[in-house]
Formats: C-alpha cells, structure tokens, sequence
C-alpha cells in the first residue's frame, strides 16, 4: 500500500514560500506529520523585535499547523530549533516549556546564522 501524503497550509500562518508546505500529512498503515521550520512571522509579515515574543509567534505558528493537521504540541515526536544567538537559549527554552508544559518530545537545539536578517 502506497502511503498518501497531503500538504497541509493553515491560512493563518505566514504563506510558505520556496517550495514547501507548512505540515505534510502522510496517511497509509499509520499517519505522521511532517512540519516545516516555522518562522516568527504574522500572516501580515510582522516580526516582534524581542526575541521571546519571536519564540512564542514561531511555536504559535507551530501549533497552528499541527491542530490544522488535527494534532497538537503533545504529539510531537522531535523538535529541532535553530538559534541565531547562544544567549537566547535559556528564553527559548522558557517559552518551548510554556508550550509544551510537560511534553518531552526528543529535541535538537542549533545555533546557526540565520538567511532572513529580519
């Protein structure tokens, strides 16, 4: 049996663009999700200046995408997070625990440079 996959784009997350889809439905024995990295954007293109705010839109969108799949935080298996600043990892992961409450989905966290200098 082939498994189906189904590109899932929430209207009220920021567009994808580039070639990708928000979360990507994948059904067939079982069902999993497959969800893009997702960016602290509005729909309207605003981006907090602070860096907390940007990590709560970011999971926001997250959320957005999973319950539009018909999941939630709680059915995440893995996280990856990119930060563009060591400083910001104790924030982030205040805000991933506000998300998550006691969740603990396996986790990956990367400090990167960043190719959106917004």
């Amino acid at each position: 049996m082939l498994a189906s996959l189904t590109p899932i784009n929430p209207s009220d997350t920021p567009r994808p663009m580039g070639g990708y889809a928000q979360t990507v439905g994948v059904t067939g024995a079982s069902q999993l999700l497959f969800v893009s990295g997702q960016i602290p954007e509005t729909p309207d293109g605003d981006i907090p200046p602070e860096f907390p705010a940007q990590c709560r839109l970011a999971w926001g969108n997250l959320t957005a995408s999973l319950r539009a799949a018909g999941s939630d935080p709680e059915g995440l298996v893995k996280v990856t997070t990119y930060l563009t600043e060591r400083s910001h990892a104790v924030a982030n992961r205040a805000v991933r625990q506000e998300f998550l409450g006691d969740h603990r989905p396996a986790l990956t966290v990367v400090v990167i440079e960043t190719l959106d200098p917004r």
